[in-house]
């Protein structure tokens, strides 16, 4: 075996190893995301009570109205609060644009369900679900509330919102309607995310954006 055929082999070797340690890691992360959250999610009749309800933000259809998964996250939402389960809904989302608007859309959906607009909260800057957490206990004042997502999602939301010291809880907003392809899509997409979930609130702690404080409960 020639120098130039070992050196490639060594390098061929140590790629391999490194990436099957880097999957491992992942896969790890994600495992011990989801096991935080296991009991920490409910359904809405058993979840502990909480003064706010954050309903983080998903993709819109085109005439600006909540798609599919953020439909289901209104309606969870207002599920807990015609339960008595919270006082207030924080819609979290992105207004990166004039033309793209996921508060105001959870809002009007929100609005049509019966929850009254006293007791709804916007927050235009939750571009990521990172961003809604610490905005959250940041800007809004808030150290207990309930978070409401897909399944797949919600460990991560766990996490997030708990590393920003807020007390909190899970509720599921899924829906037996999904394209399966694309629900598949989201669990696997989630395992990274949960590494990326990780190393933010860790290691690179980027800071969203901010303002000036604006307390749900002065």
């Amino acid at each position: 075996m020639t120098r130039l055929k070992k050196f490639f082999r060594i390098i061929t070797h140590i790629c391999l190893y490194s990436a099957i340690g880097s999957f491992l890691l992942i896969g790890l992360v994600r495992a011990g995301v989801l096991i935080h959250s296991r009991p920490k999610t409910f359904f809405p009749e058993d979840v502990p009570t909480a003064p706010v309800a954050l309903v983080l933000g998903a993709g819109l259809n085109r005439d600006g109205t909540p798609g599919v998964v953020l439909s289901d996250r209104v309606e969870a939402a207002a599920e807990l609060y015609f339960l008595g389960k919270v006082e207030k809904l924080l819609m979290s989302g992105d207004n990166s644009s004039q033309y793209y608007n996921e508060p105001g859309a959870m809002r009007n959906y929100a609005l049509s369900l019966g929850v009254p607009d006293e007791d709804i909260v916007l927050d235009y800057a939750g571009r990521r679900t990172y961003d809604s957490c610490y905005r959250a206990r940041e800007i809004f004042g808030i150290d207990k509330l309930i978070v409401v997502t897909q399944a797949f999602h919600l460990p991560r939301a766990l996490f997030l919102c708990n590393a920003f010291e807020i007390e909190t809880y899970g509720v599921t907003a899924d829906d037996d309607n999904y394209n399966r392809r694309d629900y598949v899509f989201w669990w696997v997409r989630e395992i990274l995310a949960s590494s990326v979930a990780v190393s933010d609130v860790f290691i690179a702690q980027p800071e969203p954006i901010l303002g000036q404080p604006e307390p749900i409960f002065p």
